[in-house]
């Protein structure tokens, strides 16, 4: 198939994600199984306009963060129309709204998740009003007709109260781990780590502030901040003179931090699924994180602790975890997909609806399982918590 993928970002862009990580992996298998893959994003400082990624697909980037969503649609009008066989909607808060322009072509939203909180967390009041009750439900109507692909249960259960009918689950995956890899000795004292965009919506400062509680029944203990953002001038500056920050690090060095970390904490209002969870998971690291749209689901597969809003009730289970010294041990890195298989996954929903074999209203856990060769064993029911 010759498939394009609209997405706001690409891996190269600075505020680059989980949904960034999620789209470079399935296009690299994607290309890997023969496919031609084309992404169309954002421009990117000293990136070129046009050029094939290291995983060999095509990436276009023209306009910005607000002027890409234009640039996207006079690409399909003025280049792509007639040289696709697909076309993937990636919806990252605001949607391309290729079914208003694409016709003739099957189109695909990829939803990683609503935004409804996030919205009073990242803008004026007046505006999260307006997008969180008007923008965001219009933006979503559009979609009521196509098929819907999403990474959790949470999510697709929010898509449903937006009107849309037609939505699949094809959970994250992680390529961290490698089988027989010798798993990281713990950092010893322990270390606590959070990983992600400093932003208000993953509230970092609740991670911070959990740690200060802890710190108080175990002093040695140590707390690690990897990622950057907006926030990051203002963490430094309240007094965190014993909080390590390493800023934005490289794949491997993330992987390594986590492996040696007892503790991953993840704080965010709300998430698609929580990629970070499952690369814990695959280095033998437990998560603890808080009872949200996403975490529940990432955390319930990978057997991690969930925990009510707040640092205090967050600070509660960490020690809770630390006196039972369940988190110096290692954990079993199984239960989580690798990319290749939910690659494999995604390949045969939009394989469906080119060819017109029709959709059903949701992928099973059953089929899912069946779709990647594997049992269900390694899915857990219901969330720890």
């Amino acid at each position: 198939m010759r498939i394009l993928i609209y997405n706001w970002r690409d891996l190269n862009h600075p505020n680059s994600g989980g949904a960034e990580v999620y789209t470079d992996r399935v296009a690299v298998e994607l290309v890997r199984k023969g496919h031609e893959v084309t992404l169309f994003c954002a421009s990117v400082a000293n990136k070129p306009d046009d050029e094939i990624s290291e995983g060999g697909y095509r990436v276009i980037r023209r306009g910005g963060k607000h002027s890409v969503y234009g640039a996207a649609k006079q690409f399909w009008l003025k280049e792509g129309r007639g040289k696709f066989d697909v076309v993937i909607d990636e919806v990252n808060t605001r949607p391309f709204g290729a079914p208003r322009f694409v016709k003739g072509t099957p189109v695909v939203a990829l939803i990683h998740q609503v935004a409804r909180e996030i919205w009073f967390y990242e803008y004026p009041w007046v505006v999260a009003l307006f997008g969180r009750y008007v923008l965001e439900p219009i933006w979503l109507s559009w979609y009521r007709d196509v098929l819907v692909l999403t990474v959790s249960e949470s999510s697709k259960e929010s898509l449903i109260e937006y009107g849309l009918r037609n939505i699949n689950v094809i959970p994250e995956g992680s390529d961290c781990h490698v089988a027989g890899r010798q798993l990281a000795e713990k950092e010893n004292p322990p270390a606590l780590i959070f990983v992600g965009r400093l932003a208000r919506n993953k509230r970092p400062e609740h991670a911070i502030e959990a740690y200060r509680i802890v710190k108080r029944s175990f002093p040695e203990i140590k707390m690690w901040i990897v990622g950057s953002g907006p926030l990051i001038d203002e963490l430094k500056a309240r007094e965190c003179s014993d909080v390590h920050f390493f800023g934005r690090v490289s794949d491997e060095e993330k992987v390594d931090l986590i492996a040696k970390a007892s503790l991953l904490l993840v704080t965010s209002v709300r998430e698609g699924w929580g990629l970070v969870v499952s690369e814990a998971a695959s280095v033998g690291t437990m998560s603890i994180g808080y009872d949200v749209p996403g975490l529940r689901d990432s955390l319930t597969q990978s057997q991690g602790v969930i925990v009510s809003e707040g640092p205090e009730f967050m600070a509660q289970g960490i020690c809770n975890i630390l006196r039972s010294d369940s988190a110096q041990k290692p954990r079993s890195t199984g239960g989580i997909s690798s990319w290749k298989e939910v690659a494999l996954a995604f390949e045969r929903r939009i394989s469906d609806e080119v060819l017109g074999v029709g959709s059903p209203s949701r992928l099973s856990k059953s089929a899912f399982c069946e779709s990647l060769g594997q049992s269900t064993d390694g899915f857990i029911e219901n969330p720890i918590k």
